[in-house]
């Protein structure tokens, strides 16, 4: 069985080494075109064609590491061929091809040797290779697989194919797609400049008083970014968490009435296109702002412009990161198990000790994991800042302005990034260490027939002292914000008009009677629709996968493979779309300006809140559903997709949701990747704020705000509920009647 499965990978990178076209082909690969054997034109032909007609040598070690492969994938039959030498085999193949296939790749673009001392070794090289395509992709996956079968023939990994497969696979697309492109903009810090060296241009860009000074603290000045970005986060983080815990509780712990629209107004800030927040705010409270003209009118008093600064980029983050906490705590809260808090109350312990000393201690992954995604996403947050922190610079604005503004410093910015990673790895190690390596489990084999234990009242009315007042404070922010969709001018002409929508959205009859989609935001929103659809499961899966491996696996570089996943989370999506044009735009993999390059940076921008929300909900499994299961003779995989899933459905819809609102409202990432032919909605939005037209930007952003409810519903509906087996709370029996 084996040997089987390694030989169908095995054929699998032969088609992609001697069938398929190897690179790229610009016009996109048609059917007529699959075959790449016999190709008069190099960059149509299959690797082994390119070899033997074009004699392009260096694709020759990547065929003899598929003959050296196939000894180690031939069946068990072969009487020669032990486990131990079968291993071998597969790893010196597997991994021959994948050295083979990076190396030739790197060595050789466009333009011939892509280094100098290449090309002083070996001379001109006379050709050139573009980018590698599907032929090229398809090798890769089968090397991987080989290499990895070899490790686990090897006895790694427990000898689990599957597991291997998954940590190779984890490892390379974060190698390729993380790694790569952020070890791309953080080399640009050692980039010389004038005659200082590559040490002094260093060492001037690190130690800038810009910076890390205190001035807020010795003369009343400005402190340094890396303080105020740091006072930010911290504040944001500890904000959020507190305020998606207590909507968590009254959403699961409470009879409020209107649980269920708190908690589709929980996520409602997440699913906000750009801007939308901040212009809301300062409807309310800037200079003009609704609450300052009427406390000015009442009072005489001037409240000011204290809404841009630290104040104003807080309320807004919180406003923006607090549904992540809530989605990542609502499924931890809702997997605690009510028989645990019955047992300490049958101790006649008060309803508020069971809280702290049980409810509260088994939220703890929960709590230190929203706080760890909400603070990373703090110090990378670039929309709120840039529009609300008027003179309170933070590191993600001062890259963005070192990246496109007049100092055009690549150094100075990959420095600044640098420094984010420091402080978000510091984030992560301080999360491991509150955790620490105690259990969290409360969902295990048997069966649990607890009821959800209420609230104590000093803790529901602090939850509902919290919550009402904020998702009051949302409702008013949205309503002051999306109000502008349906004026035509804001502040000038307050004349009801739906104008904007028809301007966006207009729909046509031509004479044949077909419909003309007129309106000039359709192909962003279809292209945007179509893209989100696509990355979504994919961040999904990797994500869930990613958790699986990292909570239920031992393994050397299991915590470095834990940090680089959040590596794209910590680093601002300015630097990121900088990061992948650099890195992408050049062989070995061309895909700048095509979809591909949109759904990558989706992906792996997006990736650390399904690990996240993942590993708490991996806490609360008890390893003996998965030694049952494979006692019982059950696959990894088949114990994975029916045991461990299902339990994780809150995580998977946390995983699906962000992902996918967010592929849909992103905009610092992508706005350097864009092309005509993939236009996103949220740049169409701030080309439409740019040019002074918000009617039109602010009715596309309601536009995407109801079908993302849609989907959000869609993906709830479609995953479902988790089934835990628990009861019902009995109903309230009052004189006689129930």
């Amino acid at each position: 069985m084996f040997a089987r499965s390694s030989l169908s990978f095995w054929f699998i990178a032969v088609i992609g080494t001697v069938v398929v076209p190897w690179h790229m082909q610009q016009s996109g690969l048609e059917l007529a075109g699959l075959v790449g054997f016999g190709q008069s034109d190099p960059e149509a032909a299959s690797a082994l064609w390119q070899a033997l007609a074009h004699r392009r040598f260096w694709f020759w070690p990547v065929i003899a590491a598929l003959l050296v492969a196939l000894l180690g994938a031939l069946p068990d039959t072969w009487p020669w061929l032990g486990g131990g030498r079968r291993a071998t085999l597969l790893l010196a193949g597997g991994g021959l091809g994948l050295v083979a296939i990076g190396l030739q790749g790197l060595a050789i673009g466009i333009q011939g040797w892509s280094w100098a001392w290449l090309e002083a070794l070996f001379g001109d090289l006379g050709d050139r290779q573009f980018g590698i395509g599907l032929g090229g992709t398809l090798a890769v996956v089968g090397c991987l697989v080989l290499f990895t079968d070899g490790l686990a023939l090897k006895g790694l990994f427990r000898g689990d194919r599957f597991i291997a497969g998954t940590v190779g696979m984890l490892v390379l697309s974060i190698a390729i797609f993380t790694a790569w492109p952020v070890g791309n903009i953080l080399g640009q810090m050692f980039i010389p400049r004038g005659d200082l060296g590559i040490i002094g241009s260093f060492a001037e860009r690190l130690v800038d008083g810009k910076i890390w000074g205190l001035g807020c603290v010795t003369r009343g000045a400005n402190c340094g970014v890396f303080w105020n970005t740091l006072t930010l986060a911290i504040a944001t983080a500890s904000a959020a968490t507190l305020l998606g815990l207590c909507f968590a509780l009254i959403v699961t712990r409470s009879r409020f009435p209107g649980r269920r629209a708190m908690r589709l107004l929980t996520v409602l800030p997440i699913i906000t296109p750009p801007f939308v927040i901040g212009l809301g705010l300062i409807l309310i409270f800037g200079r003009s702002g609704v609450l300052n003209q009427l406390v000015e009118a009442v009072s005489g008093v001037a409240l000011g412009r204290w809404i841009y600064g630290f104040s104003g980029v807080w309320l807004a983050q919180v406003f923006s990161f607090t549904p992540t906490a809530f989605l990542v705590l609502i499924g931890v809260v809702e997997g605690i198990s009510p028989s645990m808090e019955e047992a300490s109350q049958t101790l006649r312990a008060s309803p508020m000790r069971t809280f702290k000393t049980v409810t509260l201690p088994l939220m703890l992954p929960g709590l230190a994991n929203a706080w760890l995604v909400v603070f990373v996403e703090s110090l990378a947050d670039f929309g709120n800042p840039i529009v609300l922190g008027g003179s309170f610079g933070v590191l993600s604005t001062e890259i963005f302005f070192a990246v496109v503004g007049a100092q055009q410093d690549f150094g100075r910015a990959a420095v600044l990034a640098s420094i984010m990673l420091v402080m978000a790895l510091v984030a992560f190690m301080l999360q491991r260490v509150i955790v620490g390596t105690r259990s969290y489990v409360s969902m295990t084999g048997k069966g649990d027939s607890g009821l959800p234990t209420p609230l104590p009242a000093p803790v529901r009315r602090l939850a509902f002292a919290i919550a009402i007042p904020w998702a009051v404070l949302t409702l008013t922010v949205y309503a002051m914000a999306l109000a502008g969709a349906f004026v035509k001018v804001w502040g000038r002409d307050w004349t009801l008009t739906l104008d904007h929508f028809r301007r966006a959205f207009a729909v046509e009859w031509a004479r044949d009677g077909a419909i003309l989609f007129a309106g000039g935001a359709w192909h962003s929103l279809g292209t945007t629709i179509g893209l989100a659809t696509i990355a979504a499961p994919i961040t999904a899966g990797i994500g869930l996968l990613a958790a699986w491996v990292l909570s239920r696996q031992s393994f050397a570089g299991r915590t470095a493979l834990e940090f680089a996943l959040m590596l794209t989370f910590a680093v601002p999506g300015t630097v990121i779309g900088v990061a992948y044009i650099l890195t992408f735009n050049v062989p070995p993999l061309e895909i700048t300006g095509t979809a591909a390059i949109l759904i990558a940076c989706f992906v792996f921008r997006n990736l650390p809140v399904g690990v996240r929300s993942g590993v708490a909900a991996m806490s609360q499994l008890d390893k003996s559903l998965d030694e049952a299961a494979t006692t019982l003779r059950a696959s990894t995989f088949r114990t994975l997709r029916t045991i461990v899933l299902p339990l994780m459905k809150p995580a998977i819809v946390t995983a699906l949701v962000y992902s996918f609102v967010r592929a849909m409202t992103t905009v610092s990432a992508v706005i350097f990747l864009v092309s005509a032919e993939y236009e996103m909605a949220t740049v169409f939005i701030i080309n439409r704020v740019i040019n002074g037209d918000y009617g039109l930007a602010i009715a596309y952003c309601a536009v995407l705000i109801v079908l993302m409810m849609a989907a959000i519903g869609l993906i709830q509906l479609l995953v479902g509920n988790r089934k835990l087996g628990r009861r019902g709370a009995a109903p309230i029996v009052v004189g006689g009647r129930a």
